[in-house]
């Protein structure tokens, strides 16, 4: 049921003060609510500075484990809900998170702030390093160094994908692990357009947890 977060923006799941499932895992422990005492601009810039900063392979999986372990600003389920409403709204995921998450906490100030992190010092190290590829991106060293990055950030990713299943698996949600293998298979395997399966996948799913959960209920 959608409450209502900090400064008015609707939270993604349930409260952060509201117990979770069971879970043996430090990240699906209850979050702390944010809403009675919530970081402030500067906490939240530096947290996401960090986050951008220590971003190989994709600031995807050290935001989860800044928000989710570090901090425990988010349960692994709240973290997985905002991130799927994230990535269904237009522009970098990533992105989306952090203007969700820092407005849900201070509001437009404190969106402003984690995007000002999450984009500020990054922006200033790719511009020097732009200008140092520009002038001797053509060795071949470097040119092998950036596929042996290439490869660990592939796998930094998965690893996250993982963890983020992992509240699945402990629910034994089989419903929505199929869900999920469907999509994958759609656009991983057939590679059906993104747009199409998105349309198909997304009504079905809204359907499934409704009828499950009126079940319940």
């Amino acid at each position: 049921m959608e409450t209502e977060g900090v400064r008015g923006w609707p939270s993604a799941g349930p409260p952060l003060n509201e117990a979770m499932p069971p879970d043996s895992s430090p990240a699906a422990a209850t979050a702390p609510d944010l809403s009675k005492s919530p970081p402030d601009l500067l906490t939240l810039f530096i947290a996401f500075a960090k986050m951008s900063l220590a971003g190989f392979g994709g600031v995807l999986v050290w935001a989860r484990r800044g928000i989710v372990d570090h901090h425990k600003w988010m349960t692994a389920d709240e973290f997985n809900e905002t991130f799927a409403l994230c990535h269904f709204l237009p522009g970098p995921n990533i992105v989306n998170l952090t203007f969700v998450f820092g407005s849900r906490l201070r509001g437009i100030p404190g969106a402003i702030a984690a995007f000002s992190g999450l984009v500020g010092p990054p922006a200033l190290i790719m511009v020097v390093m732009g200008m140092l590829y520009h002038r001797y991106g053509e060795i071949d060293a470097l040119r092998r160094i950036l596929s042996g990055v290439a490869c660990a950030a592939i796998g930094l990713m998965l690893a996250v994908v993982f963890r983020m299943m992992t509240p699945l698996f402990k629910r034994r949600d089989v419903i929505a692990l199929l869900v999920m293998v469907a999509v994958f298979v759609a656009i991983g395997v057939l590679r059906l357009p993104l747009p199409a399966v998105l349309l198909v996948a997304i009504p079905i799913s809204i359907a499934i947890t409704y009828w499950v959960k009126r079940e319940a209920a």
